[in-house]
């Protein structure tokens, strides 16, 4: 049936041979739609509007095949999410190898072209990245013939959607011609969207498992198709109850809370229920897994050891303080039906592309900074429930929202169950949101005048929206606050960018961030690591650690001990909690590089792994910036500084380790050991035999050939250029 219905509306022979080498056999209704309205015969765009699991990465698909097997040019395939780049590109490259299509990814270094991505075919990459690599002007995305933006609808996410929305409204000034595939949720204005795009719009409501949705309160749930449905009570916990009504009738449940802390003491309490049901060949294999979650990490913390023991009994809980190759470890085994029931947080619903028969949202409040404890918007709590039902597993899916009162019960089945998601609206007024993309504008003379700069903003879904008189306004305060900052110049030509404003747009920072750690830098005082970490903690750009009661006192001492040698003006040094919280950051940092095991200072911060890695990555770009920033304004007596404290936070390790952790496979608690043990430096280990270096803990006989080898062989490159 899908070979006849791609022949008839335009499919190749070897596009149908592409389908049909993936298992496809039949077209699903909003794919069906997709091709009748000309998706494979004309240049138009599209809209594709449809629940979760309908079907719309297959529209997409289509579109990039018929680019690749016409040779006509690359497709970029936009995602919001690193993780989700990295899913699609390994779904893609497993789908398409025997079609001899090349799929890359490419989500990290903001401060390159990316040259070598001139031989892909489909590159896969996040909206951030995308902005980035068209600030660098590369030369391959004359190329770019089909751009896939996927969860268009964060275009009215407040963090996410302005990058997305500068970067549509960019390629499509810069190459009028590209077309564009845009895959949204079900949303009351996808037709606005799809206006503003220039495209067609096809909507579905169709879903390949049938979905009820209901809410539940005092042991029974009401849906919306009229069942009631009740829970056996197992467990002193609502949720725990729902879920174990599911395990028992085979399928596994994603439940939703609000806070990292929920998660973890909802997947702790349920998997000792959980276990108890659990077959013997089940327990084996799930042992099996919570040993690989565990070693997943080189330095576990109590963390890691926590959710490896809730792994063990078929239960996991997965939040942003976990690392990636843990997260990835749970999703899959999820996939496989090993972990019966996965507890997340409301924010990473996003990211979390795992079906499964029940979903079950204890939350539908959480807190939002300077707003306090908000509902959780409409269109969000869909996208969770949208998960419920496995194709190919479930008959029907379940999405039950959790109520604490009937009169509770009654609202959220008005708000969440029959009423309407919200509309999409633009997020691109917010000064902070656009600064950086207006100098980006000016810098990659995108924009030469105030009038080409106005224009430019008139093509955006704001103006689309609401017009560009407010948005006029803002531009006007953002170009006095460059010009006077030194980032752009103006006069009879026109606008321009400064070499400081190329070096900031194409470092991919926040002005602001910019002009704080110039100040910073050009401040006559010691540049010593807590100060410079305080640095890039105090920048917009950086991950903000929230305070803790306990944290108060600990932090005000820390700031006074510091206060004098701190980068900045003597009249900003006052403790406020805002201060206090960035120098918990610098705090954090600091104690890393000094070495403190990542277990201590999880506990003693009270942050995950995952936290400390972002903090790392953050932290290592920024030192890179302020590095960049430094030889701008010809401040070279810190730049020696900025690299050592750069590779030190890159790695955890004080100043005597930087020539061991330059070694591959070689990590900040190995590097101790072979220090510990007398092999001081690359010098050291050269002289050293493989059975001496065999002995040092942690190291084994294949580490210690593999490091001897390194510096013997004057062709094998490592880490940092040491010489021996």
């Amino acid at each position: 049936m899908i070979i006849n219905a791609l022949r008839v509306y335009g499919g190749s022979e070897r596009l149908i041979a592409a389908l049909s080498a993936t298992g496809i056999k039949e077209l699903h209704p909003p794919q069906a739609l997709s091709i009748k309205e000309g998706l494979l015969t004309g240049s138009d765009s599209f809209v594709v509007a449809a629940p979760t699991a309908s079907g719309k990465t297959l529209v997409a698909e289509m579109a990039m095949l018929k680019v690749f097997f016409e040779r006509a040019g690359k497709v970029i395939y936009l995602v919001p999410l690193r993780a989700l780049a990295a899913e699609k590109y390994y779904d893609f490259s497993k789908k398409y190898k025997d079609s001899g299509v090349k799929v890359v990814q490419s989500t990290g270094d903001f401060d390159s072209a990316d040259p070598w991505l001139y031989d892909a075919d489909v590159i896969i990459t996040t909206n951030e990245k995308l902005d980035s690599l068209i600030r660098h002007r590369a030369p391959w995305l004359r190329e770019v013939k089909l751009i896939i933006a996927d969860e268009i609808h964060l275009l009215g996410d407040s963090h996410r959607g302005p990058t997305l929305e500068i970067v549509l409204t960019r390629l499509r000034t810069m190459s009028p011609e590209t077309r564009f595939i845009a895959l949204s949720a079900t949303i009351p204005n996808a037709a606005e969207i799809a206006r503003w795009l220039g495209a067609r719009l096809v909507e579905s409501d169709w879903r390949p498992v049938p979905l009820r949705e209901g809410v539940y309160f005092n042991g029974t749930v009401t849906f919306n198709d009229g069942t009631v449905k009740w829970a056996a009570k197992e467990s002193s916990s609502d949720v725990i109850d729902l879920a174990l009504e599911t395990i028992k009738e085979g399928g596994q449940a994603l439940i939703f809370v609000n806070t990292r802390k929920s998660t973890e003491a909802v997947a702790v309490k349920a998997s000792k229920f959980v276990a108890s049901i659990l077959q013997t060949k089940e327990l084996h294999s799930l042992k099996k897994l919570s040993f690989e979650v565990i070693s997943a990490s080189a330095e576990p913390t109590r963390l890691c050891r926590k959710l490896s023991e809730t792994v063990s009994r078929g239960v996991a809980f997965h939040h942003a303080g976990i690392n990636y190759s843990q997260r990835k470890l749970i999703e899959d085994a999820f996939r496989a039906n090993r972990i019966k029931v996965i507890v997340a947080t409301t924010t990473l619903a996003m990211g979390l592309n795992l079906p499964s028969r029940r979903v079950i949202i204890r939350d539908w409040v959480r807190y939002e900074s300077a707003l306090g404890m908000q509902p959780v918007p409409a269109i969000e709590i869909k996208q969770m429930s949208g998960r419920a039902g496995r194709p190919g597993f479930d008959k029907y899916g379940e999405a039950v929202i959790v109520a604490r009162s009937k009169r509770d019960e009654k609202r959220l089945f008005e708000k969440y169950i029959t009423g309407e998601v919200e509309e999409i609206d633009s997020q691109l007024a917010d000064e902070s949101a656009l600064r950086a993309h207006i100098l980006s504008s000016i810098a990659g003379a995108f924009t030469t005048s105030r009038a080409e700069l106005k224009d430019f903003l008139q093509n955006t879904f704001f103006a689309h929206q609401r017009g560009t008189d407010y948005l006029s306004s803002i531009a006007d305060d953002i170009v006095e606050f460059l010009e006077a900052e030194g980032m752009i110049v103006s006069g009879k030509r026109g606008i321009a960018a400064t070499r400081f404003g190329h070096r900031v747009s194409e470092l991919y920072i926040d002005p602001v961030t910019a002009v704080m750690l110039r100040d910073a830098l050009k401040r006559p005082a010691e540049k010593k690591p807590f100060p410079l970490l305080y640095m890039i903690a105090s920048t917009p750009d950086m991950m903000k650690l929230s305070l803790k009661k306990k944290d108060f006192e600990e932090m005000l001492e820390i700031f006074y001990v510091h206060a004098d040698d701190l980068l900045i003006p003597e009249e900003d040094r006052y403790p406020s909690e805002e201060m206090l919280s960035e120098i918990k950051t610098a705090s954090v940092l600091m104690q890393w590089i000094l070495e403190m095991p990542e277990d201590k200072i999880a506990d003693y911060f009270d942050i995950g792994p995952g936290d400390l890695r972002t903090l790392v990555e953050l932290s290592d770009w920024l030192l890179y910036s302020s590095g960049e920033i430094a030889r701008v304004f010809g401040i070279k007596d810190v730049l020696k500084e900025l690299s050592l404290l750069r590779t030190r936070v890159r790695y955890g390790v004080r100043e005597e380790l930087l020539e061991l952790v330059s070694l591959r496979g070689v990590g900040r608690v190995r590097a101790r050991s072979l220090f510990n043990a007398g092999y001081k430096g690359l010098k050291d280990i050269k002289e050293a035999s493989v059975t001496e270096l065999a002995k040092v803990p942690a190291m084994g006989k294949a580490l210690a050939e593999s490091i001897k080898g390194q510096v013997l062989n004057p062709r094998v490159k490592s880490g940092h250029d040491f010489r021996i």
